[in-house]
């Protein structure tokens, strides 16, 4: 595919995403985990497929990635979910992007987890800085406190040195898609069971932020001082709170619907 020609599956989702295919099922959330697929299979050329940004950075303790914190888990149980709660002809499987692969541009969403600890290089920035003008949407999610921020920012300044990174109203169209999220949860990581808090670090207060294009569309999402990975990868621990495990997995739905349909 020409980097000039517009991406495939950004046309494919504008063309066929309908109100008529996100009208929710009354399913609840509850046996999100369930692997019953009332929408059956997907087609042979589904209109979305989640993908996790490979991206440069540091490794956890035992070399493992960053960027795959959580995974395959989260998408896993994520993607069962979608399937259960919409209408959505999604990919039965997830896929991992490296930043610099061409086929970034055929996919309207990417999900890049522990941003806290991402080194961008220029090359990278440039490449996310593209796909994102020409109608990408990031969300990032799974980072908290000073230090993780202030890594993060250097990153998005590379990406974005122009473009200011603001509080989303709680009216933006991003919460309103399939569901109307007024009031806003911190969503803790499994730890909270662990340590009895909703925080890590010094990540007291959760904070939805973004950075919009010149036309007023949503082009990332930060989802900071939470973790909405290990909300949808444990959606069937009976200890971990459903009201987290219910909201985490109504932000993606919005955020999915809205880089489908924006």
């Amino acid at each position: 595919m020409s980097r000039s020609s517009p991406p495939t599956l950004f046309r494919r989702a504008l063309d066929r995403v309908t109100w008529r295919l996100v009208a929710l099922i009354a399913i609840p959330f509850a046996v999100l985990a369930s692997d019953t697929t009332p929408n059956g299979p997907a087609g042979p050329n589904p209109e979305f497929q989640f993908i996790r940004l490979q991206y440069t950075g540091t490794s956890l303790f035992g070399g493992r990635e960053r960027w795959l914190t959580d995974f395959p888990e989260a998408e896993q149980h994520l993607i069962r979910g979608i399937r259960r709660l919409t209408r959505i002809d999604i990919a039965e499987e997830s896929k991992n992007l490296s930043i610099m692969d061409d086929a970034l541009f055929d996919y309207p969403w990417i999900y890049a987890v522990e941003v806290g600890h991402w080194m961008l290089s220029d090359e990278e920035a440039a490449r996310l800085r593209e796909y994102l003008l020409r109608g990408g949407f990031l969300m990032v999610d799974d980072f908290h406190g000073t230090l993780e921020w202030a890594t993060f920012i250097q990153g998005m300044h590379q990406i974005f040195p122009d473009r200011a990174i603001v509080d989303i109203p709680p009216d933006d169209g991003v919460f309103h898609v399939a569901y109307d999220i007024n009031e806003h949860v911190q969503i803790p990581g499994i730890q909270s069971l662990y340590s009895g808090r909703n925080y890590e670090k010094d990540g007291f207060t959760p904070h939805w932020r973004g950075i919009y294009d010149d036309d007023g569309r949503l082009m990332v999402v930060i989802n900071f001082n939470m973790d909405l990975g290990d909300a949808w990868e444990h959606a069937d621990v009976p200890e971990y709170s459903l009201l987290y495990t219910n909201r985490a997995y109504k932000y993606a739905i919005d955020y999915i619907l809205y880089a489908m349909t924006h």
